[in-house]
């Protein structure tokens, strides 16, 4: 259990002397109560107690006043327990608790609620705690060399030690190791990485050795990008927060305005029926008005769940840039994709062979040796498949003919590796026809037909998942928009179940898609994307969301929501997190109002008292604060 020094070491320097502000005033509040002080001792006594409590608040009052933005919570609380302090001296009963109680649990539920903001704050920066110090550059002769992550130049080769963070994107030249990757994709279970792996800056090597060789400098690295999207994330406002802000502005004035009116009227209207003048009855309830209807509840409680629901994606991997992108994302209606590396892997696999009289592996090493110099991912994607290669000398006369394909002499036969054009060329007129989805690349060996190789891009293991969760929690339309052609885009769509497809689209043309479906007013469109093609159509949707472990820079910067391990079961999440934001939001504004309202009422009507007065604003307070912080905790 953690003890009371512990508790204390995770305040701030100003917090702690705020709790022993509060502790050394609430000790001399309850002295005095067993301490038969009267007259000026008594006053001077309360009135130091009073000040330990309250000199700040006082001070920024005064500065406000100084300054014309006077209508805070700090004004209010101080004219309202300066009013209990003048009405205890004016009655001459010595009463002056109620107006040292009013600061003492003001100031109480300012030290709450700055805690749970420092909470909120901690949580984030501890997510944004991995930009590494240091790097292991490796020099001539196997000497390391240690310097700063921005001073390693794109291609150099370093060494990550057991227990350090990866400096820098980069691919894994040899060793062996399990990384940490929880404060960048939220993922919890280590993952295994070897020799040609990617790795990403940030990760925390668990094991062995690694020599890496960067791919980016540090200013485009994961680590920089995560830390310069989480400082964005506080800039933008959302229109709940927006709205309080503006209800403070207006709100206070017209409450100040409403107790001045209530402490001189009804004594007037006395005086005028020719009846005694009751000053101090609605002085009194006019302070009471005032302490009630401290709007301190809604302009900090607000901001904090929007801060802690930022946070609370965070810890789950899912980096929003800002709470105006919570309102939206938790009002979507409509969900758009992108289909290579968002719903799919954007990694070309071999599935298999057709109208082959060769046996399946035999086929791929002619077609992989044939490719073997070829940087298209189709060849590449043959080259993995095979499990047998040729030697590369015995590949001789290889010819790459643009747009049709590869020929090549492989240990003296002639193959040829593309498309049916290519085939066309080697003098074979009838192709067999193949209904499977997937690029066909068809191979002849000796010009006569070898049969065909189908090669396709797998769905990510938790797409279909994801699609099933989104229309469960009220997604009423999913829209597929690719470049692809129209088989292998139907193939997605109808493994998914998405209700509506545009293939063979341009950049341009998915931006007038993305419209036409916006124009169709069903509610707010979130489209999810990952290339430089999906740039413009992010930054035009409602909310865009990009893949951030595999995506492109220029998508990252449009987007609005990253999902930093590229898994789409993040998507469903992030609503989640937004929603639940958004009911705590509106939980605290509802709550808050109308206890305010009502216990306004209360006040007005004399059926209250300064106690009374203090729990309508500092327990509110507190209960929308505490209300607030689950938004941290993501299910």
């Amino acid at each position: 259990m953690v003890n009371s020094k512990e508790k204390m070491r995770g305040m701030t320097k100003k917090q702690r002397w705020v709790l022993v502000r509060i502790v050394v005033s609430g000790i001399l509040l309850t002295g005095l109560q067993f301490v038969g002080l009267a007259g000026w001792y008594q006053l001077t006594a309360c009135a130091l107690a009073y000040l330990v409590v309250s000199y700040d608040i006082l001070v920024k009052s005064i500065r406000g006043l100084l300054s014309g933005q006077l209508m805070d919570e700090n004004f209010l609380m101080s004219v309202a327990s300066l009013g209990a302090f003048g009405l205890g001296i004016y009655e001459g009963n010595g009463d002056y608790n109620e107006a040292i109680a009013v600061m003492l649990f003001y100031q109480i539920g300012e030290l709450f609620q700055s805690c749970a903001v420092t909470k909120s704050r901690r949580t984030i920066t501890s997510l944004m705690d991995i930009r590494p110090d240091l790097a292991h550059t490796e020099r001539e002769k196997g000497e390391w060399e240690t310097v700063t992550p921005d001073a390693v130049e794109t291609g150099s080769i370093i060494i990550v030690q057991p227990g350090e963070r990866v400096p820098l994107d980069g691919v894994v030249v040899s060793g062996e190791s399990t990384l940490d990757t929880a404060a960048l994709t939220g993922e919890s279970v280590p993952r295994e990485i070897g020799e040609g792996d990617e790795i990403m800056s940030g990760c925390i090597n668990l094991r062995g050795l690694l020599r890496v060789r960067t791919t980016r400098p540090f200013r485009e690295s994961t680590v920089s990008k995560i830390l310069a999207l989480m400082q964005e994330a506080t800039v933008r406002k959302a229109k709940s927060e927006q709205f309080i802000t503006r209800f403070a502005r207006l709100y206070t004035p017209i409450v100040c305005t409403a107790a001045l009116v209530m402490a001189l009227l009804p004594p007037l209207a006395d005086l005028c029926a020719g009846n005694g003048a009751t000053w101090s009855t609605w002085l009194y309830r006019s302070l009471l008005f005032l302490v009630i209807s401290c709007p301190c509840a809604l302009v900090l409680s607000i901001p904090l769940s929007f801060f802690a629901g930022i946070g609370g994606a965070g810890r789950a991997g899912i980096l929003i840039k800002g709470s105006h992108f919570i309102e939206t994302l938790a009002a979507c209606r409509v969900a758009v994709f992108d289909k290579t590396g968002t719903l799919t892997r954007g990694v070309f696999e071999v599935v298999g062979t057709h109208k082959s009289p060769y046996p399946i592996q035999e086929l791929l090493r002619y077609a992989a040796a044939a490719e073997c110099a070829s940087p298209h991912p189709i060849s590449r994607s043959l080259c993995r498949a095979c499990e047998n290669p040729v030697e590369n000398s015995s590949v001789t006369h290889v010819q790459d003919l643009h747009g049709f394909g590869v020929t090549a002499l492989v240990e003296g036969h002639r193959v040829a590796v593309g498309n049916a054009k290519l085939m066309a060329q080697e003098g074979i007129a009838d192709i067999p026809p193949c209904d499977c989805s997937g690029t066909l690349v068809h191979v002849a060996i000796d010009r006569h037909y070898a049969g065909h190789i189908l090669i396709s891009d797998s769905l990510k293991p938790h797409s279909s998942s994801a699609i099933l969760q989104l229309k469960k929690m009220g997604i009423e339309k999913t829209v597929l928009l690719t470049g692809d052609n129209r088989r292998a885009a139907e193939a997605i769509t109808n493994k998914l179940a998405l209700d509506e497809l545009h293939c063979d689209l341009l950049p341009a043309t998915k931006v007038e898609k993305v419209e036409e479906l916006m124009r169709q007013n069903i509610g707010s469109l979130f489209f999810v994307g990952d290339g430089v093609n999906d740039a413009p159509v992010l930054a035009r949707a409602d909310v865009g969301i990009a893949m951030g472990a595999l995506g492109s820079d220029a998508a990252i910067e449009a987007a609005d929501v990253v999902i930093m391990d590229d898994d789409p079961l993040r998507i469903p999440l992030a609503i989640r997190i937004a929603r639940r934001c958004m009911r705590i939001v509106r939980q605290n504004i509802a709550f808050a109002l109308i206890t305010k309202f009502a216990c306004l009422m209360l006040g007005a009507f004399g059926l209250a008292n300064m106690w009374f007065a203090i729990f309508a604003d500092v327990g509110v307070l507190v209960l929308c604060v505490l209300n607030s912080i689950r938004a941290l905790y993501s299910r």
